[in-house]
């Protein structure tokens, strides 16, 4: 049960409010985690800033990070959110379940992605010297290293905010992995 209820757009910043107008715009509405970033007056456009910047890693890559980084932190919204994201950008239902539970058989380069997205999420930084060589080896580079550390520490905020404010979610659901796999 959320002890947080979605702010409204009354309810947030003229900021907020303009920012609300854009995700509408281009998403066709507000997701709930991005409402919930409202309640600070300054969050949800760091937040934005931050997650749309430019970085060496493509949307497609981006996805097999999102999903391992999700998994580990028990984030349903973001599972869900990412999982729809993910099918978007050409994934399927299988490739999903093997990203998030962070490797990639069927592609070895992004299998080693995944494999270090994992790692570094559940060791907090304090990665494994073969997964980081397996990952160097797989044709990555260390810009790449360096982005993939960001794009974990992005996504562990938005699963922080939603493990903390339990905000309905607003994407279709996701199973728990073991379910899945089982």
């Amino acid at each position: 049960m959320s002890t947080f209820n979605v702010p409204t757009r009354a309810e947030v910043s003229e900021t907020n409010q303009a920012i609300f107008n854009n995700l509408e715009k281009a998403l066709g509405f507000v997701p709930n985690l991005f409402a919930t970033y409202a309640y600070s007056k300054n969050a949800l456009k760091n937040y934005l800033d931050f997650s749309n910047a430019p970085s060496s890693l493509k949307a497609k890559e981006k996805e097999v990070v999102n999903l391992a980084v999700s998994e580990v932190n028990g984030c349903d919204y973001c599972l869900s959110a990412h999982t729809a994201i993910a099918g978007m950008n050409g994934y399927t239902p299988e490739q999903i379940l093997e990203l998030r539970s962070g490797r990639a058989t069927f592609d070895s380069k992004l299998d080693a992605l995944a494999k270090l997205a994992k790692n570094i999420t559940e060791n907090r930084g304090n990665t494994d010297a073969t997964i980081l060589e397996n990952f160097l080896n797989a044709g990555w580079t260390k810009e790449n290293l360096i982005d993939t550390i960001s794009l974990v520490g992005d996504k562990t905020i938005s699963n922080y905010i939603n493990n903390t404010t339990r905000i309905p979610v607003d994407f279709p659901a996701i199973q728990p992995l073991e379910l899945e796999v089982a």
